[in-house]
């Protein structure tokens, strides 16, 4: 029942490690029966193909940790004890969402979890892929002193219940330039900013995953990027376009050598 997969590092191992936390679309067996069928057969509160999207990243040297089941049965990039990542009003699904981003009800009536369920998927699914995390994260300190997390995410152009207005095409979150160092941030925002519009901690700072292993003063730096579903996929945001993610593609590989000079 392990809540991850890895695509482990194919040549010599740099010391970036990729998180991909929102991907999954799996439902443990034990669990499936609990949600409304017509609801598991769509779960558009994905961040789809992105696994794919970063498919070169192995041949780079880094390491990518994705998860395996779907955001409702436990959200990776919250925080275990539900403290809200922001407070300004909008709609943001919890630890253990009971509904979809528009407010829909994901469960069969009775069938939410209570705390005791709450703690178990956090015992079962949260935590390890944390340590797995982690484990990649300590490695790479190891061999080179310094690491940096990508924390990779995708959302829909617009999502009303979070933003009336459109979101800007990708949005790097770093706690407010908590979670990694000016330098290395600066840079990321250029690489980036080339191609894409890229707004900088606005609306999403990073979740809890940025917040959590985000560490400069111990050369643990980490990364949250949110771009939008259409810069890889086609315009119905539902299957994956070949010549729009080979440009994404290229812009990330390019983000990725010119980190070289702080590590």
């Amino acid at each position: 029942m392990t809540p991850y997969l890895i695509n482990e590092a194919t040549s010599k191992k740099i010391p970036i490690i990729i998180s991909i936390p929102h991907c999954g679309t799996e439902f443990p067996d034990e669990l499936r029966e609990n949600y409304l069928p017509e609801q598991v057969a769509s779960i558009d509160d994905t961040d789809w193909f992105l696994q794919d999207l970063n498919d070169f990243a192995p041949s780079m040297g880094i390491t990518v940790v994705y998860a395996k089941y779907s955001r409702w049965v436990i959200d990776l990039n919250r925080d275990p004890k539900s403290v809200p990542l922001y407070n300004d009003g909008r709609l943001i699904t919890g630890l253990t969402t009971t509904t979809d981003f528009v407010g829909n009800p994901i469960y069969k009536n009775g069938k939410e979890p209570d705390q005791k369920e709450v703690e178990r998927r956090l015992d079962t699914y949260f935590w390890p892929y944390y340590s797995k995390v982690q484990e990649h994260l300590d490695s790479r300190i190891q061999e080179f002193g310094k690491v940096l997390l990508w924390d990779a995410h995708s959302i829909r152009r617009i999502v009303k219940t979070i933003r009336p207005e459109p979101f800007p095409e990708m949005i790097l979150g770093d706690n407010d330039e908590k979670s990694a160092d000016k330098k290395l941030i600066d840079c990321t925002l250029k690489n980036l900013g080339t191609t894409y519009q890229v707004n900088h901690n606005d609306p999403f700072k990073g979740g809890h995953i940025t917040r959590y292993f985000g560490n400069p003063a111990k050369n643990i730096h980490a990364l949250q990027l949110e771009r939008n579903k259409n810069l890889y996929m086609d315009d119905s945001e539902r299957k994956f376009d070949l010549a729009r993610a080979n440009k994404m593609r290229e812009v990330l590989k390019r983000n990725f050598l010119n980190w070289r000079k702080f590590f």
